[in-house]
């Protein structure tokens, strides 16, 4: 019998009550002397509702349905030893030949028997090793070494062991023409439940992903969302054991009010934000262009205050500072006041001696390409696993928002070669800058509330206290990514951020008088009064 799904769309709202019925009570159901077609499900249900009970009760509820199957509680892991012999003589002819190809080793597979076999349905067979074939053509497309690569034998191991254990039981109790089996997923998933998931959606049988707390691993494989449909309920929860009896209700009206009110006014699209919302989210940057004194007015607002800001279930834009101020104003009063009214922000570090950052001189080309993705980018879940990552202490989303900001600041290098440098070399020494970002600079990263208060790195460079580095420029580049604000002032005037960054990435502003060895001055309240009435009186001006 040649099976014809097709994929139907459900959301949040409905996919138990699809989920339940036979595919011979779906629309798009036509049953012929040799096929069948119907209407499947394949989703990623992610989040949960408002009342938590009532969403473990919708978990029960399906999970009673004639012909669910609740996988992820009842993943049998037992295999015969003669059957484990049989894989391990596979396992190892493929390694004596790497390049065997996939149809030839499912043929190996059918000869030792490490499949089942239907003998009333020749079709399904077919099915079987076609399926087989794209699952083990897609593991060889996102590994590479394909047959050779470390986590491959898990996969192929468990796949067969779970084939015999649960797709064939399933096979067997369903007929056909009625209905297929419907399985649930409830929960995280490695890479062998991720593959086996995918073979069973090949195979046309309807599965149901579900995670309280958003968490998408099928997306490793389904970025696109060409095999599953991706719905969201509208918030989330910490994930609970998937519930053996039917919960008791316990949310009354007033709580349900009270958390649907609580995402209508916090929700992403809101201008209304709770301490800490985005907190797991990804900062990203959106450079602002600014004249001198709209440095000013908008430093002292709030993110969400500012021009394109904006967030997303996932991510988060911060409209932030990055502007070089060359000179001084002839009103030097003003030029140091609206210095210090920066320099005064709560969350601000200032910079007055140079190099800040001490270069990293280390070869860690190692640690870059095994943080390496399939497409040749930084990943940050790799990046949180290696050895050399730094920031453990720091709270889980800091750690994922600096790892992706790496990633992207490698990704499109805005610092210039220098003479012979590729470009790779210079992805290479801005992935090296960043392993050992200062102690003073990740307790503002903590301390950021990204639809609140931006911290500050503010730069005073007279040329007295050192030169700025290659290094110092990297760490900017990244600060930059994180959405702090930054704020570089040089009196004299000289390039110092220019050998290192194009000025198409940073503001800059001229003013009026070019200074040499102009000391930093510091807040009225730290100017002894003596020296601030002699200065005034010999300079007439401060």
């Amino acid at each position: 019998m040649i099976r014809k799904p097709i994929l139907k769309p459900v959301d949040y709202t409905n996919w138990a009550a699809e989920l339940s019925k036979p595919i011979a009570a779906r629309p798009d159901y036509r049953l012929e002397a040799d096929s069948v077609q119907y209407s499947r499900i394949a989703a990623r249900v992610l989040g949960t509702g408002f009342d938590e009970t009532e969403y473990m009760i919708e978990l029960y509820s399906a999970s009673q349905a004639s012909g669910v199957y609740v996988l992820s509680e009842r993943l049998d892991k037992t295999m015969p030893p003669e059957r484990f012999k049989s894989i391990q003589q596979i396992y190892d002819l493929i390694q004596k030949q790497p390049n065997l190809s996939i149809n030839r080793f499912v043929a190996f597979l059918e000869g030792a028997q490490l499949l089942p076999k239907y003998g009333e349905d020749p079709d399904f067979n077919r099915l079987v090793r076609a399926a087989l074939i794209d699952v083990f053509g897609l593991f060889q497309k996102n590994h590479a070494g394909a047959f050779n690569h470390p986590e491959f034998r898990r996969v192929f191991l468990d796949i067969i062991k779970w084939t015999w254990n649960h797709l064939d039981l399933w096979v067997k109790e369903t007929p056909i023409t009625e209905d297929v089996p419907h399985v649930i997923w409830y929960g995280d998933m490695n890479k062998s439940q991720v593959y086996f998931i995918y073979y069973l959606i090949l195979l046309g049988i309807d599965v149901v992903i579900l995670h309280p707390e958003g968490n998408d691993n099928f997306k490793e494989i389904d970025s696109e969302n060409k095999w599953s449909v991706l719905a969201k309920y509208p918030t989330t929860m910490n994930i609970q054991p998937f519930p053996k009896e039917e919960p008791q209700r316990q949310g009354t009206v007033a709580y349900r009010a009270s958390k649907e009110i609580d995402h209508v006014l916090h929700h992403e699209g809101s201008a209304f934000y709770k301490p800490w919302q985005f907190r797991n989210h990804q900062p990203m940057s959106v450079t602002l262009k600014t004249t001198y004194d709209e440095i000013f007015l908008l430093a002292k607002e709030k993110a969400f205050i500012r021009p394109n800001f904006s967030s997303s279930a996932e991510e988060v834009k911060i409209p932030a500072l990055f502007a070089k101020v060359s000179g001084v104003s002839t009103n030097r009063k003003d030029y140091w006041d609206k210095m210090h009214k920066l320099i005064s922000h709560p969350h601000c570090v200032t910079v007055k001696t140079f190099p800040y950052m001490q270069e990293k001189k280390a070869n860690n080309q190692f640690h870059y390409q095994h943080a390496l993705g399939k497409d040749g980018q930084l990943e940050p879940e790799k990046m949180l696993k290696g050895n050399w990552w730094q920031y453990g202490n720091l709270n889980d989303g800091v750690q994922k928002g600096i790892a992706a900001a790496i990633s992207r600041m490698c990704a499109n290098p805005k610092m210039k070669a220098q003479h012979g440098e590729s470009e790779e070399q210079v992805r290479l020494y801005l992935f090296t800058q960043a392993t050992s970002i200062p102690e003073e600079l990740l307790n503002l990263m903590q301390t950021f509330d990204y639809s609140q208060d931006i911290p500050k790195v503010i730069l005073y460079n007279n040329e007295i206290n050192g030169v700025l580095s290659r290094a110092d420029a990297a760490l900017l580049l990244l600060l930059n990514e994180l959405g702090l604000d930054i704020i570089l002032y040089n009196p004299p005037g000289h390039n110092d951020l220019e050998p290192f960054i194009d000025k198409e990435y940073f503001d800059h502003h001229l003013l009026e008088d070019m200074v040499f060895d102009l000391a930093f001055q510091g807040s009225r309240k730290e100017i002894p009064i003596v020296g601030g009435f002699l200065n005034r009186f010999f300079n007439g001006r401060d």
